[in-house]
C-alpha cells in the first residue's frame, strides 16, 4: 500500500488538533488513520485487527472528551494504535514495539494521554473507577473517566468486580465503552457472549431503537425522556434482563462502533449524564482491510505482509516444516489424549496461540476454552482432577500470575494431578514488560506439592508431558518459551518417562574451573557458549537442571564435589528467587560455599525488561550465548 497524500493525517498531532475538524470531516480522517495503521503494521509487525476495529472509537472519544484532562483507559491496549497516533506519536510509530521505541500498549510514562498502563485484560473498569474517585472534587465534580473494554476482556472476573463496585455508588461518573466485536484473539465463548448477542440481534428492539434515535435527532430537547423510554423497552424486547443494568449501570446501545458520526452523537449525550453508564458499540475486528476482516484470528497479529495483496511475508509459524514448542505441545497432547481417556485440555481464550485448537478439532468434547479467566481455568482443572480426569491447563506465563492463589489453594494443597503448562515462559520479545514470562519460577518455587520442570528442547517437552500424564505425582508445572524450531520427525520419537527431579550431564570435561547449570530452553544459549569456548581451548562443564522442584540433589552433589571454582546458573526468569537461587541455597546449606565455591547467577535483572526482539533482550540481560561466554571466560582465567 503506497503512502498517499493525506488531507488530515499530517496535521493531527493531538486531540486539540482533532477537535478543529467538523464532525463531517471525521470519517475521512478515520480512513486516513486506518490506511496509515495498515501501512505501518505491514512493515513493522504488531496488533493489526483490534486496532483497525477501534479507529472510530479512539477518534470519537478524543473528539468529545477533554483528554488528557478527561481520562481514557484502554483495556488490554492492543486496540489502541489510533489512540497513540492521534496523541502525538505518529512520527514515532515506526519504532512501535522496537527496542528503545514506543510500546505497543498504553504506558503512563510514555504520554499524558495514557492515563493507565495496560497489557493484560479486564483491568480498565477498576482503573477508571480509581481515577474517577481520586480526581473527584469536593463538590462532586472532576474529570470524566472512560474505560474502553472488549467483549473478550469482559469475560474476565476482574471486569465484573469493577462493575460491581462502580455500580454501588450512583456518584461514580464513569463511562464504560464495550467494544463488542465478538472476538478477542480467538472467537469468544460463554454465556456473556450469548447475552451480548441477544442484545445486539433483537430485531424488534433494534427497530424500536433506530426509530427512537431518529426522534431524538429531530427533537433534541426530548432526548432524555426518549432515552428513558428506550431503556424501558429493553426488558420488554430482550429474552433476559440487561446484565449491565443489574449492576446499576445505565445501558445505551448497541450502536455502530465503526460509524464515527453516530459515536460522536452518542458520546456527546452521554458525557452530560451523571452516574455509571455503559455504551455498547458493535465493531468489526480488522475493519477496512478485507484480509483482516475475513480471517480475524490470523490477522490479530499477522507479522509482515504485503498491504496491497494481503500476502503474509512472515507468518507466525516456524516455517520450513519445522515445529515450535507450541506445535509440539498441541500434537503431543492429542497423542496422549488418544491413549488415555482421562486426559482433557483447558485454555483461557488462547486455543490457537498455545495449539490447544488441535485437541479441540480432534476431540472437541475433551477440550475447554473457558474465556479470559485464568483463575477459573486452574480451579476448573482442579475440579476435573478431583473427578478423575488428568487436565492439561495451558496458560501463558505472564497471565498465570493472576492464578497463583488457585494453584496454591485449589490444586497443590489438595495434591491434585493438574498439569499446568506455562507457554511464553521467559522473554517474549516485542510485547514487552506486560507479557514476559519472568516470574513463574520465583512465584511457584516455594509452593509445596509441585513438580516444576523446564524442557530444553522438544523431546524433553514431550517426555515431560508424557510423565506428567500418568497423574501419579500431584500437580506438575511445565514451562517453555514461545517459538523454537524443531524437525517434524520429533513427533515420531517414542515417548520416554522422565524420573522427577533428575537433570542431565551435557558436558563434563576434565580440568574445567567453571560449571554451567542451565534450566529450560535458555540452555541452548549456554550450550552454544560452552561449545564456542571449547573451540578457544577454554573448558567448561554444562548441566541441564531440568527440574527446579524437586532439585536433582545427586547432580548438585556431584557438581559440588567436582572441585569447580565457579558455578554459573543460567535461566530466563528473574534471578531473585529463581532456579539459580535454588542452586545457591543448596550449595550454601551443604557447606560447599565455605570450601571456596562461588555461584554466579545469570537471568533477568530486578527491573521490568522492556520490548525488543528476543535476541536483543537476551543480550541486554546478559543471557545470550555471547554474554554467557564472556562471563565464563572472565571466570575461567
Amino acid at each position: 500500500m503506497t503512502a498517499k497524500a493525506t488531507k488530515y493525517l499530517d496535521r493531527i498531532d493531538s486531540p486539540a488538533d482533532l477537535r478543529k475538524l467538523s464532525v463531517n470531516e471525521l470519517p475521512a480522517y478515520c480512513a486516513e488513520l486506518r490506511e496509515f495503521i495498515i501501512r505501518e503494521v505491514s512493515a513493522n509487525p504488531g496488533h493489526l485487527g483490534a486496532s483497525l476495529g477501534a479507529v472510530e472509537l479512539a477518534v470519537a472519544i478524543h473528539y468529545v472528551y477533554d483528554t488528557p484532562n478527561d481520562k481514557l483507559v484502554w483495556d488490554v491496549g492492543h486496540q489502541a494504535y489510533a489512540h497513540k497516533i492521534l496523541t502525538g506519536r505518529r512520527g514515532l510509530f515506526p519504532t512501535n514495539r522496537k527496542l528503545g521505541g514506543i510500546s505497543g500498549f498504553p504506558k503512563m510514562s510514555e504520554s499524558a494521554y495514557d492515563a493507565f498502563g495496560a497489557g493484560h485484560s479486564s483491568t480498565s473498569i477498576s482503573a477508571a473507577l480509581g481515577l474517577s474517585r481520586a480526581l473527584r472534587t469536593a463538590d462532586g465534580g472532576g474529570p470524566k473517566c472512560v474505560a474502553v473494554i472488549g467483549d473478550g476482556a469482559m469475560t474476565g472476573g476482574l471486569a465484573f468486580e469493577g462493575l460491581n463496585n462502580a455500580g454501588a455508588d450512583p456518584d461514580n461518573d464513569i463511562l464504560v465503552v464495550l467494544n463488542d466485536n465478538r472476538i478477542s484473539i480467538d472467537p469468544n465463548v460463554g454465556a456473556l457472549k450469548e447475552a451480548l448477542l441477544d442484545i445486539s440481534t433483537s430485531r424488534h428492539y433494534n427497530r424500536f431503537k433506530d426509530s427512537t434515535w431518529k426522534a431524538m435527532n429531530r427533537v433534541p430537547r426530548m432526548r432524555r425522556m426518549i432515552q428513558k423510554m428506550l431503556n424501558g423497552a429493553k426488558s420488554f424486547f430482550l429474552h433476559q434482563s440487561n446484565l449491565f443494568e443489574s449492576f446499576n449501570f445505565r445501558y445505551f446501545g448497541p450502536v455502530d462502533g465503526n460509524d464515527v458520526v453516530a459515536l460522536v452523537r452518542a458520546l456527546r449525550d452521554l458525557r452530560t449524564l451523571p452516574g455509571p453508564k455503559i455504551l455498547h458499540a458493535l465493531t468489526v475486528k480488522g475493519k477496512g482491510y478485507a484480509p483482516a476482516e475475513q480471517d480475524q484470528t490470523e490477522w490479530h497479529a499477522p507479522g509482515r505482509f504485503d498491504p496491497e495483496t494481503g500476502e503474509r511475508l512472515s507468518p507466525p509459524s516456524a516455517g520450513n516444516g519445522s515445529l515450535r514448542f507450541q506445535d509440539v505441545f498441541g500434537h503431543t497432547l492429542v497423542r496422549l489424549a488418544e491413549a488415555d481417556p482421562r486426559i482433557v485440555g483447558i485454555t483461557p481464550a488462547m486455543p490457537t496461540g498455545c495449539s490447544m485448537n488441535l485437541l479441540m478439532e480432534r476431540m472437541p468434547e475433551r477440550a475447554y476454552d473457558v474465556g479470559i479467566a485464568e483463575g477459573h481455568a486452574v480451579t476448573f482443572a482442579a475440579g476435573l482432577a478431583a473427578g478423575g480426569k488428568i487436565p492439561f491447563c495451558n496458560i501463558y506465563s505472564s497471565f498465570m500470575q493472576r492464578a497463583v492463589d488457585n494453584v496454591i489453594h485449589d490444586a497443590a494443597l489438595q495434591e491434585l494431578p493438574v498439569v499446568l503448562c506455562l507457554d511464553r515462559a521467559g522473554l517474549v520479545g516485542e510485547d514487552g514488560a506486560t507479557h514476559h514470562g519472568a516470574f513463574d519460577l520465583a512465584l511457584l518455587r516455594g509452593v509445596p506439592n509441585l513438580t516444576i520442570a523446564a524442557p530444553m528442547d522438544a523431546t524433553e517437552l514431550r517426555d515431560l508431558m508424557y510423565t506428567a500424564s500418568a497423574g501419579k505425582d500431584g500437580m506438575w508445572v511445565i514451562r517453555y518459551p514461545r517459538g523454537g524450531s524443531f524437525p517434524a520427525k520429533v513427533l515420531d520419537e517414542p515417548l520416554t518417562p522422565v524420573e522427577p527431579g533428575r537433570g542431565r550431564i551435557l558436558r563434563e570435561p576434565e580440568g574445567a574451573r567453571v560449571a554451567v547449570v542451565s534450566v529450560g530452553a535458555i540452555g541452548t544459549e549456554a550450550q552454544a557458549a560452552v561449545s564456542s569456548l571449547a573451540d578457544e581451548g577454554i573448558a567448561a562443564a554444562h548441566y541441564d537442571l531440568r527440574f527446579v522442584k524437586p532439585l536433582d540433589t545427586a547432580l548438585l552433589e556431584r557438581i559440588g564435589e567436582k572441585g569447580y571454582r565457579y558455578v554459573v546458573t543460567v535461566e530466563d526468569g528473574v534471578i531473585a528467587g529463581g532456579a539459580g537461587s535454588a542452586v545457591l541455597e543448596y550449595f550454601s546449606d551443604r557447606g560447599f560455599l565455605t570450601g571456596g565455591l562461588r555461584v554466579v547467577r545469570l537471568g533477568l535483572p530486578d527491573r521490568f525488561v522492556e520490548h525488543g526482539t528476543v535476541g536483543q533482550l537476551r543480550a541486554l540481560c546478559g543471557i545470550d550465548a555471547a554474554s554467557i561466554a564472556d562471563r565464563i571466560r572472565s571466570l575461567a582465567v
